[in-house]
Formats: structure tokens, C-alpha cells, sequence
């Protein structure tokens, strides 16, 4: 390896994403790779056009769960009560979102805390009311702590008010700030545009993904489409308007094609549903035109996306890396050194997502546990069915994703060995696919060069980087 290989090049890992500059492609390549993405770019664009919804429909709170108003409050007073005497007064209490049977019919002799509650925000901003907590709840309160309070207009007046869960937004703010700053000061310019990204695809999300299946556009188009504008926002800026991760777009969209067609299958052959809990109920009963159905095939898209990324881009990258670390290599020997790499990844990816789904699902699965079912009957259940779909289709989007993106990789990396140098200056530059590397001569086409010819090439690239 040459001193400046040494320098500049460090081995092949199984989550690099490549931060050095790309080998490049010859013009007619670009050429290629761009006939195929500036088509599907431009219809991921009309999709956004035609189906922007501009918007969540109105509709009318039900006062029900979610769909009830709600407002901030604070409390200003607690005091210690005998439980009895809380009960002789008959002051009901809503349950808490943890599960909190109401309170109420407590033991003579306990001791409850009552708190006196003050709204802060809203039409009845300095309402006061009073809520009570028996001993063994697990939210207590303390004075001056914020709460948040749901309101429903056709209670008793009372009754209107009751605590639905604590203020968090301190806490969130902070550790969000935290998250940021730790990825701007380890990934620098790149940590930026991947908060840039991030924000980016949040806006998709919510002023796109979660509107238009309000709306009642067809859930898995919806996915499809502000998916994909998710995928080129967040690849083509973070890593550049390159041909790498132009390969890296196209590995994405052939495995997220793939996961769309195998959850098509699956989840209409084990006739899911997608209604396995009150929330998806809710949703459906607010909104009785979105398709269930369609939404669940629709959340194992999105799950599965941002994991996508980071397998394709890391073996597009690998790739690059190991051609200008050995630029003599055929598309054979960088498939098969690259799949080396893409099996780790492959081991350490599934198992996160298999983790992650159960860590979600962990108190489900310890009901279950407490009921002694059998492993047959839990699996069958459709609560638990579901989640095995999402989790095995989205690992085997996965597991795809790295022998397709790696020959992919491979094929268009190596494609132009046998071609001339390009002769319009698109091989000079410093950049990522137009720029001169250590590769650049090889990348630009040429075939296998002597020594003599081929550390000149290398010298120039210095000078180049050290202009700019």
C-alpha cells in the first residue's frame, strides 16, 4: 500500500459509513445510475403533490382516551387525608394511564394524598379541583410539580377536570439537546445534516405520512411515497449527491420493495387485522375510512427504513473502500470481500430489530408468562402474530438488502476497468464522484496501469486536496 493509502485509507468496518472521498464513475455510468433514479425522484415527487393532504381533517372530540381536550395545570397544595373519609365523600377519580384501578374505598385508618390542582392554560385558566391518591399508586404528587389535565365539557363541572399524566417537557427538551450535541461534536458536519435529516423527515411525517392517512389515502401508498422522500432526503444529504450513495438509494428501494410485497402476503395469509389494541380502536372508530389493515403494512415500512439505510449505505461504502484499497479488484473479489464485512452486519442488525420489537412487547409477553400459555397458542394470537410478521419481514428487508446492494456496489464500482481516462475534467475534481483520489485514474476507467504511471496520478490528488 502506497504512503498515501496508508495516510488516508483505514480498514473496512462493519458500521463505516465512508467519510472519505468516493472512488468516481465515469461520466456514462452517472449517466445510468441517474436514467434510473431521476424517474423514480420524480415520481416520489408527484406522489407528495397529489397526495398532500394539507393537514389532519376536523373532526369533533369524542372526550374519549386520546381524543379527549387537554390542557397544562400545576399543583398547589397537598395535603395528607384519611383514605375513609376521602371515600365517605365519594370524590371519584378517572384511572391513571398506568393501569391505576380509581381510587376510592380505601381502608379505614390509611392515609391518601389529596392534591389541590390549578389549570394554567385554557378557557378556565385558574379553575381549581381536587384529585386524590391512595397509598399504593405509583405517581404521587408534589406542590408546585406540573401536570397535565384532560377536559371534558359535558362532565359535571366538578368532574370537568382530572389528571391524565405529569408534564415532561423539561426532561425531553434537555435530553434531546443532549442528543445533539453529542452528534455534532462527534460527527461534526456530518452530525449536523443528520440532525438536518432528522428534522426533515419528522416534517414528512407529520405534515405528510400522519395527515393523508387521516385523510383516507390508501395507508401503504403513503408509506411508500413519504418513505421514499424520507430515503433520498436523509441519504443524498448526509452523504452527498454522489454515486455511491446513489447505489446505496437503489439497494434501499429494492428491499423496501421487497418488504412491502412479503408483508402483503403475510398479513393478508394470516388475516391480521391490525385492530389488536384500544388505540388502533380508537383511531378507527374516529376515523372509520382509513384501512387498518393497510396502516399495519404501512408501520413495517417505516419501521424497517431507517435500519435500511444503515445497511446499505455501510456496504456501498465498504466497497468503495476496499476497490481503492485494491484497485486491481474484479467485482467478484469486492463481492465477496464485502459480503465478509455484510455478514457481521447482518448478525448485529437482526438481532437489534428482533430485540427491539420485544422490548416493546415486553409486558405483553409477561401476561402471557403469568398465564402459562403454551408457545403454539402465543404465537398464534394475534396480538403476538403481528409482531412476529413485522419483526421477520422487516429482518428478512434486511438480510436482503446486503447481497443486493453489495453486488449492486460492486458491479457499478468496477464497471468502467477497461475504459480511457475522461478526457472533460470530470475526473480532476476533489469531490466525492468528480473528484481525483488515490483511485481516481481506475475509477475514471482506465485499465491497469504501471507503477511508474501510477503514483503521479496518486501525487496529484494531494496537490488537488491541499487547493481546496
Amino acid at each position: 500500500m502506497s504512503p498515501y493509502e496508508t495516510h488516508h485509507h483505514s480498514a473496512p468496518h462493519s458500521h463505516g459509513h465512508g467519510h472519505g472521498p468516493a472512488a468516481p464513475v465515469s461520466r456514462h455510468l452517472r449517466k445510468v445510475i441517474a436514467a434510473v433514479l431521476i424517474p423514480f425522484a420524480a415520481a416520489v415527487a408527484v406522489g407528495l403533490v397529489v397526495l398532500w393532504p394539507g393537514g389532519a381533517p376536523p373532526h369533533k372530540p369524542s372526550g374519549v382516551g386520546f381524543d379527549q381536550p387537554t390542557e397544562t395545570a400545576r399543583v398547589i397544595k397537598v395535603a395528607e387525608v384519611n383514605c375513609a373519609d376521602v371515600h365517605a365523600e365519594q370524590q371519584p377519580q378517572p384511572p391513571s394511564p398506568t393501569g391505576q384501578p380509581p381510587t376510592g374505598g380505601a381502608e379505614t385508618g390509611k392515609h391518601c394524598q389529596q392534591a389541590t390542582i390549578e389549570v394554567t392554560t385554557g378557557e378556565n385558566k385558574g379553575r381549581t379541583f381536587r384529585t386524590v391518591v391512595t397509598p399504593d399508586a405509583l405517581r404521587h404528587y408534589t406542590t408546585g410539580q406540573e401536570v397535565v389535565v384532560t377536559y371534558s365539557p359535558k362532565a359535571p363541572k366538578d368532574l370537568q377536570y382530572s389528571v391524565s399524566d405529569v408534564d415532561r417537557t423539561l426532561p425531553m427538551w434537555l435530553l434531546a439537546a443532549i442528543f445533539a450535541f453529542a452528534v455534532v461534536i462527534v460527527g461534526r458536519l456530518r452530525g449536523v445534516l443528520a440532525l438536518v435529516a432528522l428534522a426533515a423527515s419528522f416534517v414528512v411525517l407529520t405534515l405528510f405520512i400522519l395527515p393523508a392517512i387521516l385523510q383516507g389515502s390508501n395507508p401503504l401508498v403513503v408509506a411508500v411515497v413519504g418513505g421514499s422522500a424520507i430515503m433520498l432526503i436523509a441519504l443524498y444529504l448526509c452523504h452527498g449527491l454522489t454515486a455511491r450513495t446513489s447505489v446505496a438509494v437503489l439497494g434501499t428501494l429494492a428491499s423496501l420493495l421487497l418488504i412491502g410485497l412479503l408483508g402483503s402476503v403475510f398479513i393478508g395469509w394470516a388475516l391480521l387485522t391490525g385492530n389488536t389494541d384500544d388505540t388502533t380502536g380508537l383511531v378507527h372508530g374516529l376515523y372509520p375510512d382509513i384501512e387498518i389493515r393497510g396502516l399495519l403494512l404501512a408501520g413495517i415500512i417505516i419501521g424497517s427504513l431507517g435500519v435500511l439505510d444503515d445497511v446499505t449505505v455501510t456496504q456501498t461504502a465498504a466497497v468503495w473502500e476496499l476497490k481503492e484499497a485494491d484497485p486491481s479488484a474484479g467485482w467478484r473479489k469486492l463481492y465477496g470481500a464485502a459480503m465478509r464485512i455484510g455478514r457481521d452486519h447482518i448478525a448485529s442488525v437482526v438481532n437489534t430489530l428482533v430485540l427491539a420489537y420485544a422490548g416493546a412487547a415486553l409486558p405483553l409477553l409477561l401476561l402471557f408468562s403469568i398465564a402459562q400459555s403454551s408457545v403454539g397458542t402465543v404465537a398464534s394470537s394475534e396480538v403476538v402474530a403481528e409482531e412476529i410478521v413485522r419483526t421477520l419481514v422487516g429482518s428478512i428487508g434486511l438480510v436482503a438488502a446486503v447481497p443486493l446492494t453489495t453486488l449492486l456496489a460492486a458491479l457499478v464500482v468496477s464497471a468502467d476497468r477497461k475504459g480511457s481516462p475522461d478526457r472533460t475534467g470530470l475526473a480532476a475534481p476533489a469531490s466525492d464522484d468528480t473528484g481525483a483520489g488515490p483511485a481516481a485514474v481506475v475509477g475514471a476507467g482506465i485499465g491497469a496501469a504501471s507503477p511508474a504511471g501510477g503514483r503521479p496520478g496518486r501525487r496529484g490528488g494531494r496537490g488537488k486536496r491541499r487547493k481546496q
